[in-house]
């Protein structure tokens, strides 16, 4: 693939040894669906990130800016900020539960390099933070070795087994639901990383 030219420096909102995490923003357009087309064949029947202008636009109006997400570019900061993966807070829920659901994928040239573990440890840090939440969940089908193998990693804890939970590619799937809370000591010790360059 062609060098891909980045959208103007944006300030991180966490960073790690080889990695940033950065807001999504609409001018991504161009490199997000260009690293997704490379991805089909890795993400299928997994994930579908938007691929055409259209999708992608359709995918960043309701995320850019709302209080409710947390829409995240991981970059690769060697290969010049270079979009390597993403992960999505979503539905986060105040009061009493303090909670948000991943979505997150890495793209095809950054698969399995370790690069999404070190960006669940930085969003982690970011959601037990400056976000304030005490929780996250991760929704991963029983069959989906690399993102059972990627949450592990990350230390998150199997809290149960779901039968038909999500929608996806045309079916209702099963899920094991993962979680990390603040309390843990995957989310002590990504909250204390973050205090320490923050």
């Amino acid at each position: 693939m062609a060098p891909m030219t980045h959208p103007g420096h944006a300030v991180p909102l966490a960073r790690g040894p080889r990695v940033d995490l950065r807001p999504l923003r609409h001018d991504d357009a161009e490199e997000f669906t260009a690293r997704a087309r490379e991805s089909r064949e890795l993400h299928h029947p997994w994930l579908f990130p938007p691929d055409t202008a259209a999708a992608f636009a359709a995918y960043a109006g309701p995320r850019v800016g709302n209080p409710a997400l947390a829409s995240l570019l991981v970059c690769e900061r060697d290969a010049g900020g270079a979009i390597a993966g993403y992960v999505n807070i979503n539905n986060i829920v105040r009061g009493a539960f303090l909670n948000g659901t991943l979505g997150y994928g890495a793209f095809a040239h950054a698969a399995g390099r370790g690069l999404m573990t070190e960006a669940l440890h930085l969003v982690a840090g970011y959601a037990f933070g400056p976000l304030g939440l005490h929780r996250l969940e991760a929704n991963v089908q029983p069959d989906n070795a690399p993102s059972l193998a990627l949450v592990r990693r990350a230390g998150f804890r199997n809290e149960g087994f779901s039968p038909a939970m999500l929608h996806v590619d045309g079916a209702w799937r099963d899920h094991e639901r993962w979680a990390l809370t603040a309390d843990m000591p995957a989310g002590r010790a990504a909250t204390r990383a973050r205090s320490q360059v923050g």
